[in-house]
């Protein structure tokens, strides 16, 4: 255990060099608070003395532009992104609470980890094969949706001669040109909003457009438009399976254009990947539960139709083409003795859902 600090840090790298020390994944920062590091879903205190506001705006303010300072002071909150040493990348939310100045610095993983090397299904590595269309990655804050676009991103670029957009809040990954052209736009910093980005990536002669988040109607609308029009378009929402992803898509809309967009994502929607972060049975851990859903015909017919409900037997029968439930992901990661019975029971959108099956393996 390092020697703890008597006095508050003057740099953000002295704290961050104790997070990576921790093998941390978070760091929290706070009025009248030492830092707290979230360390495989757990928090543990910095032995450090609290923080004042003046301690935090002398630490947090030197890591912003101009132009960022000024967007923190019109609207009490800033994303960016900030380089450590070696390579090492935090994505970091500074805002107000309590009028006071706080701040929240996530670690991102390497962009050399593979889709492999992540615990991610292989199937997954087919979206970055396809040519056109709609892919989306979905799950709580935190649950890894970046990291899986990234690598995905990093598997086109080394694997195909394409021109890749990426529209981020903030850019998180930066990806070197391989054997794509990588264009990165940062909101806040060299667009306004995700809409706009999208609609000048489509004057910008693309293949691959991956929009970070779709946070509003309009963003949705283009995205299924620039998947129409042949480009493949990744993006992410915070939904937590593929039925209410796309129930959540086009509840979006107006009743009255609602059936029409049901029609259009049956054509565009290629595929959805679910997923989230459970606690390893020994606590020091974490594996990436994924439900992976493949756009068949059958499934394509579900979403037109408005029978969501549907989609979940269907991805449960459909494991030979690379199908997989949030359940049957829980209950392989509790097969090969990496997760306990109560946290697949815990995960699981339903107990029934896996009862029956963990009673099959003797649990």
């Amino acid at each position: 255990m390092s020697e703890p600090l008597t006095e508050i840090p003057t740099h953000i790298n002295e704290l961050l060099g104790r997070m990576v020390e921790l093998d941390g994944s978070d760091i929290h920062l706070a009025v009248n608070s030492p830092a707290m590091v979230r360390v495989h879903g757990s928090f543990e205190k910095i032995n450090m003395p609290r923080f004042t506001d003046k301690d935090l705006h002398d630490i947090l303010l030197p890591m912003l532009s101009e132009k960022q300072k000024a967007w923190l002071k019109e609207n009490l909150s800033v994303d960016i992104a900030y380089s450590y040493i070696d390579g090492i990348r935090f994505r970091v939310n500074i805002f107000y609470q309590r009028s006071c100045l706080s701040a929240v610095l996530r670690r991102l993983p390497s962009l050399k980890l593979t889709l492999e090397a992540l615990g991610l299904p292989t199937s997954i590595a087919a979206f970055g094969e396809l040519r056109d269309g709609l892919v989306l990655v979905t799950g709580a804050t935190g649950s890894g949706k970046t990291t899986t676009l990234a690598a995905l991103i990093d598997r086109i670029n080394r694997e195909r001669s394409d021109h890749i957009i990426t529209i981020e809040d903030p850019v998180e990954f930066t990806h070197e040109n391989i054997h794509s052209l990588v264009t990165q736009r940062e909101l806040h910093t060299d667009v306004h909003s995700f809409a706009d980005a999208l609609r000048d990536s489509l004057r910008e002669d693309p293949d691959v457009i991956l929009v970070g988040e779709m946070r509003d109607l309009e963003t949705i609308r283009t995205a299924i438009m620039a998947a129409e029009t042949g480009h493949l378009v990744f993006s992410t929402l915070h939904s937590r399976d593929a039925s209410s992803t796309i129930t959540r898509m086009v509840n979006v809309f107006p009743v009255d254009e609602q059936p029409q967009i049901r029609q259009q994502l049956s054509g565009v929607l290629k595929g959805v990947v679910s997923q989230q972060l459970v606690k390893s049975e020994d606590g020091k851990r974490r594996f990436a539960s994924v439900e992976v859903m493949n756009v068949t015909s059958a499934i394509a017919n579900m979403i037109r139709l408005g029978k969501t409900e549907q989609i979940y037997s269907l991805i449960e029968t459909n494991g030979k083409i690379g199908m997989q439930t949030m359940e049957m992901s829980l209950l392989n990661l509790f097969s090969e003795g990496k997760i306990s019975r109560d946290t697949v029971l815990k995960m699981a959108r339903s107990e029934k859902l896996v009862l029956p099956r963990l009673e099959r393996m003797g649990a």
